[in-house]
């Protein structure tokens, strides 16, 4: 009933209409660009360097989305199923790449692999991060972790405990009981992680920018395409790429939203 009279309601009316605002906002500053981008999509799919920034720009965001689910599955496990010393401060520590400044990240990545010995001794084995694809790979892995982390770990925590307890009762030891019931039960929140993780990967700038650079036909993946092009005034191109990232971020969170927004509820047993 009361749902029914929100507008009879002078502060829930003003809400109302400023939710409505901010919406209208948002998607006619989207639509500004689908509708003079999109009409070029079809000549920009043509060219061999949009060609060349969709190929590696997948090739990278997959290799990076593997290394991010399997670097966070057991390091959620942990922090939503342990209490280890100093838990506090390593969940503070692994979100901090989540809230610097991508280009932070990428200068942090650019001394750390182009200054150091470090850095000078995966040179000589063949591993150099800086001006290569190994670059854009790991700078959307350092990006992306912490938020991989985050997901995976709401999931964990999702799931009742008392499960894995159960499991180890009937024989299974703690791995068995990981990979039986844990695992299994967080099925829709590895989805939703990785696809999200995926998108972000994609359209990941800053951090590559600063470590692999912007050079045409060898580290151009899409954002870097889309960068290049507007520096060069080619705005057409540079229009088609931003259409292709948000066609991309909007299947994307179709799929996070269809498993994201119910893996809380899918995974928890009582």
């Amino acid at each position: 009933m009361a749902k029914t009279r929100w507008w009879k309601d002078k502060f829930n009316l003003f809400m109302v209409i400023f939710t409505y605002i901010i919406t209208f906002c948002i998607f006619a500053t989207l639509m500004t660009v689908i509708l003079k981008g999109f009409p070029g999509i079809g000549k920009a799919l043509m060219t061999k360097e949009i060609q060349f920034s969709i190929k590696l720009s997948l090739y990278t965001s997959v290799i990076s989305t593997i290394f991010c689910i399997l670097i966070a599955m057991p390091i959620a496990y942990v922090l939503a199923r342990t209490d280890i010393w100093a838990k506090q401060l390593i969940s503070t520590i692994l979100d901090l790449p989540l809230t610097l400044p991508p280009i932070v990240s990428g200068v942090c990545l650019l001394l750390i692999f182009g200054t150091t010995g470090f850095g000078a001794w995966l040179e000589d084995i063949g591993l150099g991060f800086v001006f290569t694809v190994k670059g854009i790979i790991i700078s959307q892995v350092f990006t992306n972790l912490s938020f991989t982390i985050r997901v995976l770990k709401s999931t964990i925590l999702s799931i009742n405990p008392r499960l894995d307890y159960i499991a180890r009762t009937l024989g299974c030891t703690p791995m068995q009981a990981f990979f039986k019931v844990t695992l299994p039960l967080s099925k829709n929140g590895i989805i939703a992680g990785t696809v999200i993780t995926w998108a972000r990967a994609l359209g990941a700038f800053g951090a590559v920018l600063m470590l692999a650079g912007a050079t045409r036909l060898r580290t151009e993946t899409l954002p870097i395409s889309l960068f290049l092009n507007m520096s060069t005034g080619d705005i057409d191109a540079a229009l088609a790429v931003a259409n292709i990232l948000i066609i991309i971020s909007v299947i994307s969170l179709f799929i996070f939203n269809k498993f994201g927004g119910d893996f809380i509820g899918d995974s928890r047993v009582n």
